[in-house]
């Protein structure tokens, strides 16, 4: 008896936004998917669209009758989806912990304080405020960031995780615009993982749709 054939995914993108990085993820999964992109404005804000992300955001993903949004948990969910690739550590391993531990960190306290910084909202941050916060302050990240991969090749042992795909993504994207300072501990750890043949693969399809997104109409 054949094995079924797994739902192909459908992949809700724009290749100006945070789905590169899921683009990555399917391509290190070696995944059978379609994209679907979708302009910023009316396009993603559709009644259809929305009853896909009520936030009306990319990236998003269907498989069969499931959806998930958010960027780490897609990851998160591919990693789960293709044990193969071993792309997260066993469960209740001590690299279980680091996974769980910098995928979270990263779509918290670095999405959430990088936005906050690029957006000019900690100029007069208070120390009441910097209390509050889940991030706390701007230079707590990027000290956490620091520990995180200093002297490390992956952060979960000795292979690369979708962790390392979040970590290294979110750091070389963010030095690149200015969000986060260009230290020596974030170079070393993740320009290397960004030359991975998946990421070179998945940046190559992502410029050419973003070519044909600027090209004007004949």
């Amino acid at each position: 008896m054949s094995t079924p054939h797994p739902p192909k995914l459908r992949f809700f993108s724009n290749p100006r936004s945070r789905a590169r990085m899921v683009r990555w993820m399917l391509e290190e999964c070696g995944a059978d998917y379609e994209t679907v992109n979708l302009e910023f404005g009316p396009e993603m804000k559709s009644p259809e669209y929305l009853a896909i992300n009520p936030m009306g955001k990319v990236p998003a993903l269907q498989h069969d009758d499931a959806v998930i949004t958010e960027t780490g948990a897609i990851l998160a969910y591919l990693a789960e989806l293709f044990p193969d690739k071993q792309l997260a550590p066993a469960m209740g391993s001590p690299e279980r912990a680091s996974y769980l531990r910098w995928l979270f960190f990263v779509a918290g306290p670095v999405e959430a304080s990088t936005t906050a910084q690029k957006s000019g909202w900690l100029k007069s941050q208070t120390p009441q405020q910097a209390l509050s916060a889940g991030f706390g302050h701007f230079d707590d990240v990027v000290r956490t960031l620091q520990h995180a991969v200093r002297g490390k090749r992956y952060v979960c042992g000795e292979h690369f995780t979708a962790a390392d795909l979040y970590l290294a993504s979110y750091i070389g994207w963010s030095m690149m615009d200015g969000t986060l300072p260009k230290l020596p501990e974030f170079e070393a750890y993740a320009m290397p993982l960004l030359q991975r043949a998946a990421a070179v693969r998945a940046d190559e399809i992502d410029s050419d749709m973003q070519a044909a997104f600027t090209a004007p109409v004949a």
